[in-house]
């Protein structure tokens, strides 16, 4: 692993803020920081963050039977918990950001810092707002969302803490997304940075240029403290001969509707991306293998997007099925909601959080499969570790859950790319 220690010694903490399910944070821990809190609104998110919080202390420990099991349905998620924590609470902080529950947020990482020093605050507000998509759906709504304002709570955790660095993810539509005056939010963000003491630099980074399955850019800032410029972690583009099917195609064939959320074993060989990610379980299990069912008139547009794909390399219009598969009465826009995830690209499109409303745009490559993904495989294109568990917030399994958190993500590996290159630079 890539030696993150510090010229004092020791390994940069952080906290991260926004968590949902952790994969930014996922990809500092295995570049060697030591996350001190998470704090995350949504509970399934924030119990994800919790059994991730555990696994790592098992790790630690140098034993993972007692995850293994608990994966397996032996261990209750209490018993689980109990076993890695024992009487301590975990460091997962589930509450929402804003003004009514920051004193309360402060007064608990308060307690996990204690008498260290912050090193780095990691995280990005909720997307939704900014989203290019979400603003070309209804622009007049997204003017005055509460949630454009995030960022001013973002920087009260710098002001009270004052990290050397932060690291702020977002989508790419934060550039452009303004005020009813006009004002970008970004432009009032970097002001309200700069005030704080720290300078900011940011790129959009595309993560297939940096070994991800996946086209999906975002917007990076860093921020340090003091005025030295020159820090961003600049990352090293990757050339890949790998494909979207080296990332999916050892996982085991399945129909609608077929597949469980616990644990399974992976009997196919793993494709040499796989074996050299880093990703692989280490008892070769995975678990969200679950396919959701569909209905017969969607399975035969499957079909038909995939032979298209398959036979000529193009895309399937919503206007060229015919009328007897048609329902939408929009016939001029999204025209592309059904699309399969291309086996032969070395990048799947975006993995969204609209994953979890229907997997019409995310249609598997198999046709003898006939099917959308599965969580594992939308997990496996955002470089989710096989051995990370989306957990659902009554204890119980929830697809619907798991796709949310996977698609609302950063790319694990990517995460990871960041934090080593940011460490380079820390002096």
């Amino acid at each position: 692993m890539f030696d993150l220690t510090k010229k004092n010694g020791n390994k940069p903490n952080f906290i991260d803020l926004f968590a949902g399910a952790g994969g930014l944070s996922e990809g500092f821990v295995r570049a060697g920081c030591e996350p001190i809190a998470h704090v995350e609104a949504d509970t399934a998110a924030a119990c994800t963050l919790r059994t991730r919080e555990a696994f790592h202390v098992l790790r630690g420990r140098g034993d993972l039977s007692g995850y293994f099991a608990y994966l397996s349905g032996q261990l209750s998620r209490d018993e689980f918990y109990s076993l890695a924590f024992g009487p301590r609470s975990s460091s997962v902080i589930n509450a929402e950001i804003g003004a009514k529950s920051l004193s309360h947020i402060f007064n608990q990482l308060d307690i996990q810092i204690g008498d260290r020093k912050l090193d780095l605050i990691v995280g990005g507000p909720p997307c939704q707002a900014y989203s290019l998509v979400g603003r070309a759906r209804s622009e007049q709504k997204m003017v005055g969302d509460k949630r454009n304002y995030l960022f001013v709570y973002y920087a009260e955790f710098l002001r009270r803490y004052r990290p050397k660095f932060f690291i702020f993810e977002n989508v790419v539509g934060l550039l452009t997304a303004r005020e009813a005056d006009g004002t970008r939010y970004f432009d009032m963000m970097w002001s309200l940075f700069k005030d704080l003491g720290y300078t900011v630099e940011y790129q959009v980074i595309a993560a297939d240029e940096y070994g991800i399955p996946q086209k999906r850019k975002r917007i990076i800032l860093v921020g340090r403290r003091g005025k030295k410029d020159g820090f961003f972690p600049e990352l090293e583009k990757i050339p890949t001969d790998f494909l979207v099917e080296d990332a999916i195609g050892d996982l085991p064939s399945l129909r609608a509707g077929k597949g469980v959320p616990s644990a399974i074993l992976l009997e196919n060989p793993p494709s040499r991306w796989l074996a050299e990610s880093g990703l692989l379980s280490a008892d070769k299990s995975t678990t969200w293998h679950e396919a959701r069912p569909h209905n017969p008139r969607d399975l035969k547009i499957f079909k038909k997007v995939v032979n298209r794909w398959n036979k000529n390399g193009e895309r399937l219009s919503y206007n060229d099925l015919p009328e007897s598969l048609k329902t939408h009465k929009n016939r001029s826009s999204f025209l592309d909601r059904f699309k399969v995830v291309a086996a032969d690209l070395p990048a799947s499109h975006t993995v969204v959080a609209h994953i979890a409303k229907d997997g019409n745009y995310y249609i598997h490559p198999d046709n003898a499969q006939n099917r959308s993904l599965t969580p594992r495989e939308a997990a496996r294109l955002q470089t989710f570790p096989d051995d990370f568990y989306f957990e659902g917030a009554s204890g119980k399994p929830s697809r619907t859950s798991a796709f949310k958190q996977i698609g609302n993500a950063v790319p694990v590996l990517l995460a990871e790319k960041i934090s080593q290159k940011l460490v380079e630079n820390w002096s």
